[in-house]
């Protein structure tokens, strides 16, 4: 699996990055797992399409060491769909700068 890590968490900023992913995206239903819906301007034209898959999203997995980040564009909707794939480069940096904006936003430094 393709991923971006942010690893060597301290536990007060695992804590902080807790509640902003409870906060934003809703609390997490399976042990750190958080559903990122992805932006509709950034997605191609054929998932753009696949309105049965709507909406697609990143799967950010959290836990008390390190923040994953899959690059695999998921729908809860199905398991086999073209739509989902790995990021394009223009979805993959979405995702960085989501990630890395958080970041800033708690003010934690790695």
């Amino acid at each position: 699996m393709k991923q971006y890590i942010i690893d060597e968490l301290r536990y007060n900023d695992y804590e902080k990055v807790k509640l902003y992913l409870d906060e934003n995206l809703g609390a997490s239903e399976i042990g750190g797992i958080y559903w990122l819906p992805i932006d509709k301007e950034i997605m191609t034209g054929e998932q753009a399409a696949h309105s049965e898959c709507l909406p697609l999203f990143f799967v950010i997995d959290l836990k008390p060491e390190l923040i994953s980040c899959e690059l695999l564009v998921r729908t809860k909707n199905r398991i086999k769909c073209s739509c989902i794939c790995y990021a394009t480069e223009k979805q993959r940096n979405w995702l960085i700068q989501y990630t890395d904006d958080m970041l800033k936003q708690l003010e934690i430094s790695i």
